[in-house]
Parts: C-alpha cells; sequence; structure tokens
C-alpha cells in the first residue's frame, strides 16, 4: 500500500498518511466489507482513493520521480558513464512524457506498468470496465511513443 501511495503522492510523508489513514479506515469499517471483491482489492481501492483526494487537495506537485537505479540486463554491458548518462536522459525524456498524459491514464499506467497490476485488478481498484484500463492503457502508450519519437529517442 505504501508503494502504491508513494507512486500516486509522490511524496513518501503524505504517502505515510495516506496508508495509515487507509488502515484506520478499514479497521472501522470492516463490518461494511461485503466480500464481492478481493480484501486486498477493496485495501488496493480504498487506499487508492485517499491518495487521489489528497492529491486533488494539494495540486502544487506535478512531478514524476522514477529511480535512477537500473541493473543491465543478463548479457547486456552497462555501457560505462556514457551509457549511464544516455539512460538518464531517456528516463528523463520518458517522465516527460509520461507527466503529459490526463490523470486517469497516467494513474492507470503507473498501476499496470509500475504497480504490475493485471487489468482486472485495476479495473476493480479503479472502479471502472476492464475496456476502459484497456483503452486508456493503448491511448497513454501511444501518446507516450508519438512524443518519443518527435523527440528522436525512439
Amino acid at each position: 500500500m505504501w508503494r502504491l501511495a508513494v507512486r500516486v503522492l509522490r511524496d513518501e510523508e503524505k504517502a505515510r498518511d495516506a496508508v495509515q489513514e487507509g488502515f484506520l479506515k478499514v479497521y472501522r469499517s470492516l463490518d461494511r466489507f461485503e466480500g464481492r471483491s478481493s480484501f486486498y482489492t477493496w485495501l488496493y481501492r480504498l487506499v487508492l482513493n485517499l491518495c487521489l483526494d489528497m492529491r486533488r487537495r494539494d495540486r502544487s506537485d506535478r512531478e514524476v520521480e522514477w529511480s535512477e537505479e537500473r541493473l543491465p540486463a543478463p548479457g547486456e554491458a552497462d555501457g560505462g558513464p556514457a551509457g549511464a548518462l544516455e539512460r538518464s536522459e531517456i528516463r528523463k525524456r520518458v517522465a516527460a512524457a509520461i507527466e503529459t498524459l490526463p490523470d486517469v491514464q497516467r494513474e492507470t499506467l503507473v498501476l499496470r506498468e509500475v504497480e504490475g497490476l493485471s487489468y482486472k485488478e485495476i479495473a476493480d481498484a479503479l472502479g471502472i470496465s476492464k475496456g476502459t484500463v484497456m483503452s486508456r492503457l493503448h491511448y497513454a502508450r501511444k501518446k507516450i511513443q508519438r512524443i518519443l519519437e518527435e523527440e528522436g529517442v525512439v
């Protein structure tokens, strides 16, 4: 839950607050859990909603942070300083392209590509259909690809 909150809020302190509030809400609402989804999905959706509410209240932070750490794939040379610089530049351009996405597309993309959720889990967490998840991902990826092509990255 903390990883989700950090990805959505982009602030560790706010993420801790959101997760703590989420667990308190779950504890207070256990008697209302209907079992129509898994407990994990229910908790995930609750924390996600708290994070989205917090982010809507505080629009001052609009920047995505991406980890600079990356291990080379098996058989891939690390490229030395030049390779590290190139990878860093590509990460910056990809992050900037992701920032241009509408909130709903960016959130869906992060849940899929960063958090590794399945389409069904994303649909359950966001309260949308699986088809809507697929559509959002399709258009998000196309827009990022177009931007990166225009910049000569791909």
